[in-house]
């Protein structure tokens, strides 16, 4: 039977804030009043992750334009050191957890040893990003993993990674990865320290491009936690994959999806997180312990809507159970309907009026 764990909800700000200190805690307030469990920022230094030549993605460019480089877009976007701090500070006073995408190493770095970050969200382009990798696992207690972008081989390769720098392997190498994964404590670190996120990176995502069992595959797979990274519009997709079996969902948070910048058209706005939490919280209690059996509240309607064996007309002492003098009606206070067939033909021990229940 699938035991529910708690959701684990992360409003992902990402880089909605614009650049400007005021608007990331608006995104910090507006994920507490939703009832997030984290609110999620980007940790990066531009010129450490793209070369000044790199172009926009296609979705970047629609929602931003092509006159600047992907550079020049990630720079307006980046946060200092100073500013992060200030606003791990305001998350630990506003009482939601503080997380981060670290993009480098140096950014890495930081969010593990200044700020004691134990939990780490790698994104989908870091998958195949090996070294990086080995570094996550090396600083970070627990790890989120986004596989946007991947094939099943590929996570693999990326566990493979975790695997050995968690069983102390030496002379990292494709082959001694594989075989770290392979081994049972490999696994067993592997089971315990991450959390495999599904994803699809395309904002927005249609429906189609989906594909939300691919995250029980990956569960089958890996034997680690699985949960839904979701890029379509609304809140319903994000719902069922709870209903799947996730126990992380990260979904883009904005205070208006009219603003400028990459990522607003595919978040959700405070009101609609604020949904998303209490659908996925109310889906939780309806999830119960999976035993059968009728409900306190049950118990008192089951004599009203169950059924009974009445007599359809008058019987008298003596007379022979018939099906024209038997019959079934509420409520069910009576003989139980299932003692039709071995009441007919034995007789009456006492007077029976006309549509009185037979005991």
């Amino acid at each position: 039977m699938m035991q529910h764990h708690k959701t684990f909800l992360i409003a992902e700000a990402g880089v909605n804030h614009n650049g400007s200190i005021e608007l990331a805690k608006k995104l910090i307030d507006a994920a507490v009043m939703a009832g997030a469990d984290a609110v999620k920022f980007q940790s990066f230094v531009a010129s450490s992750i793209v070369t000044a030549g790199a172009s926009k993605a296609e979705y970047q460019i629609t929602n931003t334009g092509s006159k600047e480089s992907q550079l020049e877009m990630l720079k307006k976007l980046e946060l200092s050191h100073s500013q992060q701090r200030e606003l791990h500070q305001y998350c630990q006073r506003s009482g939601i957890q503080f997380l981060s995408t670290p993009f480098d190493t140096a950014s890495l770095n930081f969010l593990t040893a200044d700020l004691g970050l134990e939990t780490i969200k790698v994104g989908s382009g870091e998958l195949t990003n090996a070294p990086f990798l080995f570094e996550v696992a090396r600083l970070a207690k627990n790890i989120i993993l986004s596989t946007g972008m991947s094939t099943i081989d590929e996570v693999a390769d990326a566990l493979g990674v975790i695997a050995f720098v968690m069983t102390d392997s030496k002379n990292p190498s494709v082959s001694s990865f594989k075989s770290a994964l392979a081994s049972s404590e490999g696994r067993k670190a592997v089971t315990s320290k991450v959390t495999l996120l599904h994803c699809t990176t395309d904002y927005p995502t249609v429906p189609s491009d989906v594909n939300l069992q691919a995250m029980l595959t990956l569960r089958e797979k890996f034997d680690c936690q699985v949960g839904f990274s979701d890029h379509s519009v609304g809140i319903h997709l994000a719902v069922a994959a709870v209903a799947m079996g996730a126990t992380v969902i990260e979904k883009h948070l904005t205070i208006d999806r009219d603003l400028p910048g990459p990522d607003h058209k595919a978040s959700l706005e405070p009101s609609e997180f604020k949904n998303l939490v209490d659908q996925v919280r109310d889906l939780e209690n309806a999830f119960g312990d999976g035993i059968k059996r009728p409900t306190e509240v049950e118990l008192k309607n089951k004599k009203i809507a169950r059924r009974s064996l009445v007599a359809l007309k008058a019987i008298k002492t003596g007379d022979v159970f018939t099906s024209e003098n038997v019959s079934i009606k509420r409520p069910g206070t009576g003989r139980s309907p299932f003692e039709y067939w071995s009441l007919l033909g034995t007789k009456a021990t006492s007077d029976i009026a006309e549509n009185e229940v037979i005991q």
